[in-house]
């Protein structure tokens, strides 16, 4: 039994018409969002490396953004997330965000920990 996928992306704002310019349309978006990551990479811009938020700074934060709207936009149309019962959709989704957002906050506590160990002179930067 054949299946008709979904046309649009961004909630529909931008419509194809067929999968072929669909899957040409989100791999130039995918590849716009990793060439600003790796712009961003190569210049690092000083205000968003000297400026921090939640003990992170700025830049590290938007390549963490960056790469979850690339995943999403991965699983949602080339996994097809978008054309499964909203039960499997929100299993898949709330557990990849609760898993994210318990990665980040051990990311930073354990970050956070580390830099004041090495702060405050118990062991010394030898590396």
């Amino acid at each position: 039994m054949a299946h008709e996928h979904k046309l649009e992306i961004f909630r529909g704002l931008v419509k194809f018409k067929s999968n072929i310019t669909k899957i040409w349309g989100i791999f130039l978006f995918l590849s716009i969002v990793t060439i600003i990551e790796v712009a961003f990479g190569i210049v690092k811009p000083a205000f968003l490396t000297e400026n921090t938020f939640l003990a992170m700074k700025l830049l590290n934060w938007i390549f963490i953004i960056l790469t979850l709207v690339k995943a999403y936009y991965i699983t949602w149309d080339f996994m097809h997330m978008r054309d499964e019962t909203k039960g499997l959709r929100r299993s898949v989704v709330w557990t990849a965000i609760f898993l994210i957002c318990y990665l980040v906050l051990i990311l930073l506590i354990e970050g956070d920990y580390i830099y004041e160990v090495y702060k405050s002179g118990f062991v010394k930067f030898d590396f």
